[in-house]
């Protein structure tokens, strides 16, 4: 029996415009950091949507929380064996992504040479492996193509 291909999401489906703003940006690679823990996709878009209205949707937010408020949100959205890995390893990605880079993706993009020096920089976070960083990638690839034009 062959294996079934895993699905292929694109921020279009979820109305982010990438590269039009460090918001979506943001919510991208949130998306793509929760599709990257193992979990069934439909739970890591749950998720992902609960964070958003729970308006822990920016570094900053993420990083104030409490351990235990994002705990609650992973559990409501389906994490119910890696909620507190997860939650742990959020504020310590959203802690070096402040530190950083001022909580800007964009300026990680901006100031990155080309498409691997940005995957390169994305996996120093913790928690994304190359995995994440495939996936969350995938949708700045237009932007280093108007680079080089």
């Amino acid at each position: 029996m062959a294996r079934k291909a895993p699905k292929t999401h694109t921020a279009a489906e979820f109305d982010l415009d990438v590269l039009s703003s460090d918001t979506d940006l943001f919510r991208w690679f949130l998306l793509c950091y929760l599709f990257g823990k193992p979990i069934r996709s439909e739970s890591a878009v749950q998720t992902w949507k609960l964070f958003i209205d729970k308006k822990l949707d920016t570094p900053w937010a993420i990083d104030s929380a409490s351990e235990l408020q994002l705990v609650r949100v992973l559990h409501a959205g389906g994490y119910t064996r890696y909620q507190h890995v997860t939650a742990r390893a959020l504020k310590l990605c959203m802690e070096r992504l402040i530190r950083e880079y001022e909580g800007s993706l964009l300026f990680v993009l901006d100031s990155s040479l080309d498409e691997d020096e940005f995957s390169k920089r994305i996996q120093k976070f913790y928690g994304v492996g190359p995995k994440v960083a495939e996936i969350f990638t995938r949708e700045t690839e237009e932007y280093f193509a108007r680079r080089v034009e």
